[in-house]
């Protein structure tokens, strides 16, 4: 009988470390494909404030799988 565990990478990325607007734009626009505009028009954000939440995120995220 074989069973492979899974391990936290299997799960995506750990957003944790993201601020609640980071996370919010993040999930909305990167994992549920929601547009930039469209999510700015939701939140009452401007597209460049919620680009660079997202840029802010991204880096994050990325600094944590290095």
């Amino acid at each position: 009988m074989s069973s492979k565990q899974a391990s936290l990478v299997d799960f995506g990325p750990d957003l944790s470390v993201l601020t609640e607007a980071e996370h919010e734009a993040y999930v909305t626009c990167r994992e549920n494909g929601v547009g930039v505009r469209e999510y700015a028009r939701r939140t009452d954000r401007r597209p460049g404030t919620v680009g660079n939440l997202l840029r802010r995120a991204e880096n994050k995220l990325e600094e944590g799988s290095a």
